[in-house]
Parts: C-alpha cells; structure tokens; sequence
C-alpha cells in the first residue's frame, strides 16, 4: 500500500481509495478546479458569440484551442491555479488568472481576456460546477452503482420466487411468504427512490453579485442578459433559477441529497434483514479461499460486507443529512457557510457509493438454505390459524378467530395433527374442509411467487 493511502486522515482516501477512486473525477479539488476551467471557458465562448460590440466571434481554431484546455487539463496545470491561489488567497481568481496566461499565446484570445469571468461574481462560475459535478457523478458513478445492486437483488428474488418461508411479524412466526418475495419487496423500493434520484432537475444561475445583473447592466445596459444567461444554464444541461441572492440557493442539491438519504434508509433496512436473515441460516455464505471470518473461532463465516454497508450508510446518511439542512439556508444575500459544507458532497457520496459495493458484495455470497427454511415452516404450524380462521368466517362458524385463538395463541405443540383434527370437526363444505387439510405452511404463500417473478 502506498505511504499516502496508509497515512490519509479520511478512509476513503487511504483504506478505501480505490472503491471509491471514480468519485473523485467530479469532489476532488483537482475536479473542482477542471470545472471551474470548463465553466469559465465556455463563458467566453458565449460572451464572444453573443454579438457584443467589443468581443468579436472566435474562429473556430480558437475555439477547438479553448476545448482542449478543458481536455488536456492535467495535474501539472492544477498545481499551476493552486500556486497561484497561494498569492491571491481566491481560488476562483486563480483560476482566471492562470486562463489569462495559458491563452496569451493566441493573439485572437489575448485581446479579450478581459472578459474572462466577465460580470461575474465566484457563486456564478461555483454553483455550475457544483450542478457539473452532482449531474456526472449521478449519472457516471452512482446510478450506475445503484442499478448494480438493484439488478443483483432482482435476480435473487426471480431465483428464490417459489422458495417460501416464514415470515416474522414483531420477530414472531406469522404468514409465510417467499424469500423471492422479500427480495422483491426491497427491488420495487429501490427502483422507486432511484427515479426519485433521476427525476431531482439541477438549478443553476449565472446573473451576477445579488442575481439582478447588476454588473452586466452597466456594461452593456441594452444587451438582453437574462436570455443569455438562461441559454447559457440550459446548454450545460441545468434548469435555469431566475431568482436568487449572490448564491443559487442550493434547493435542488437538499432536494438530491435527500434523494439519495432515501434510498440508502431502504438498503440499510435490507442490510440489516439480510444480516438477520444470515444468522437465523436462511441464507448461507459462500466461503471465500484464504479469508479469515474471526481471529480466533476459525468455523465462522460473518456477515462483514452487510455490516460494512450499513455502516458507511450510516455515516454517508448523518453527512447527506447535515447538508440538505444547512445548505439553503444562508444570512441575508450570502454568506460562506455553504462553501465549507458543499466540499463535502463528494465526502457523503462516497460512504454511499462504499455502501453500494459492499452490498453488492455481500448480495453475491448469498446462496439460500432451503432446508433451514422448510425446517423453519414445519415448525411452526399455528400460522395457519389465520386461513382456518378466515374459512370458517366465510360459511358462518361463530367465534371462528375465537377459537383459533383458544386453540394455538401461546400454546406450544401446535402441528400438523393437532390443526387436522380441529379442521375435521368444523361445520363447513367438504371441499373446503378438504382443502384446508391439504394447505401446509410452505404452500399457505398467496401470489408471493407471482409477485416475486413479476419484479
């Protein structure tokens, strides 16, 4: 392992950099810093495309120039904007300041670079990046991730479709259902919270120190800025604010993140059944050579990769959490708090994303016991005390849940026996008595299979 992953302060940079390494073309400084440039050059190209007096249109040499500096945009050209932020205290300035210098070679460009970030305030050129940065790392990384999980878990329900088992109602034996079900049942939950995730639209603004164009006015005070500015926001991708302070209000972003606290909450639950599900033997582990389960009991075999995502969902949840709170709220026309908190983002999606793969992980271990679970069935016969029950309801028995009730709650020895003789004395068709004392728990399972095969 290298020094620098052994001596990082933050997991996700040391121990878990390289689950996590897609991340951090979006929530890295250096990301951050390649946005700013792609952001601050495709103003210009606006600026020059607009008809303003004093910019002329680029040739389209320049332009394919200007491209390539987002392109070729390496570690060498940020350590260049970080130098000169070390002398400007600004890192949106340094990121000006160093266009100014890499394009002073192309005699086109040198004579407008004065309208690099022209009218601008940092929140015009950051809240873009921002907006970039959840767009890519939405549709790149973590959808993707998400979809990896969600289809895993999707095969796992059509494969175990028709395996029923018993369900636990208040951790006690209730309805059987199947363990395909079950699964299906945390699909149709995902799937629900991912196109909550697609759906959020990304805001974005670029109109100036308190959002009103104040600068760009007094420049060109006939120029139609807001069109500009909406054509510009729409054309990178985003849904165009045109009401805001100095800042984007960060509504769009408490709106994602939350959608993505929302989804995780439902892996959690899934992380912990699956973890109880495991210890009870429902399901079985497949042993993976040389790995060691206990320092000290060699037979075990634990449920590490659904503890592991339960607990970076946890913490990715307490950071998703404090962000979607803090950042619309800000004093007045601004302030810097959100700066602070908005470098987290990458922080919180990264515990997520760490979750997602250890689940997945675990989700591919997994390989149900079938005779843990029809044991489990057998053993607990009184869960058919609820169709007796409903049966005896239908053609009039009186006191039908009454005598269920007298008959199996809190009694132990309850079997196949004891319920065929009950059934055999109730007064109702012989076709129904006759199919209840063919129901068995394993097939007391409704649509479960059907359900589960639909997902």
């Amino acid at each position: 392992m290298a020094s620098a992953a052994l001596t990082a302060l933050s997991p996700l940079d040391g121990r878990y950099r390289e689950k996590v390494a897609k991340l951090s073309d979006q929530f890295s400084e250096f990301g951050l810093i390649r946005y700013r440039v792609r952001v601050e050059i495709e103003w210009l190209k606006a600026l020059a495309g607009a008809g303003l007096a004093e910019i002329n249109a680029l040739s389209p040499a320049t332009i394919k120039e200007l491209d390539r500096v987002v392109q070729d945009f390496s570690i060498a050209d940020g350590e260049a904007v970080k130098t000169i932020e070390a002398r400007t205290n600004h890192d949106v300035k340094a990121i000006e300041y160093w266009l100014r210098e890499k394009l002073s070679a192309n005699p086109e460009i040198a004579g407008v670079t004065r309208f690099i970030h022209f009218a601008c305030t940092s929140e015009d050129i950051n809240n873009l990046c921002h907006a970039l940065m959840l767009k890519d790392s939405r549709a790149q990384v973590l959808l993707p991730a998400i979809d990896s999980v969600i289809g895993r878990l999707a095969d796992i329900a059509h494969a175990t479709a028709e395996m029923p088992m018993l369900s636990r109602t208040h951790g006690q034996p209730a309805t059987p259902s199947t363990l395909g079900k079950e699964m299906a049942n945390v699909v149709h939950r995902l799937r629900r919270q991912r196109t909550r995730i697609e759906n959020v639209s990304i805001t974005a603004k670029i109109n100036g120190a308190v959002g009103n164009y104040n600068a760009h006015l007094s420049a060109y005070p006939d120029f139609d800025w807001e069109t500009l500015c909406r054509h510009f926001v729409e054309r990178l991708g985003f849904e165009f604010n045109p009401y805001t302070t100095q800042i984007e209000p960060h509504d769009c972003i408490a709106e994602l993140l939350d959608a993505y606290a929302g989804l995780n909450t439902v892996l959690l639950d899934l992380d912990r059944d699956i973890w109880g599900y495991i210890s009870i033997g429902y399901f079985k582990q497949r042993v993976k050579e040389g790995e060691v389960g206990s320092s000290t009991m060699p037979h075990k075999v634990n449920p590490i990769d659904f503890e592991n995502s339960e607990g970076n969902l946890g913490i990715a949840n307490a950071l998703l959490s404090h962000l979607s709170s803090k950042l619309p709220v800000s004093r007045w026309q601004r302030d810097l708090t959100d700066s602070t908190a908005l470098r987290n983002m990458g922080v919180a999606l990264g515990y997520s994303l760490l979750a997602y793969d250890a689940c997945l992980r675990g989700l591919g271990k997994l390989e149900p016991d079938g005779k843990r679970l029809a044991a489990d069935l057998d053993a607990n016969w009184e869960v058919l005390a609820e169709p007796i029950q409903t049966v005896m309801k239908r053609y009039g028995v009186e006191d039908a849940y009454e005598q269920l009730k007298a008959l199996t709650r809190g009694k132990g020895g309850i079997n196949r026996d004891s319920l065929h003789h009950f059934i055999r004395g109730l007064s109702i068709p012989a076709a129904e008595k006759e199919r209840l004392l063919n129901l068995t728990p394993g097939t007391y399972i409704g649509v479960a299979a059907q359900l589960a095969k639909k997902i």
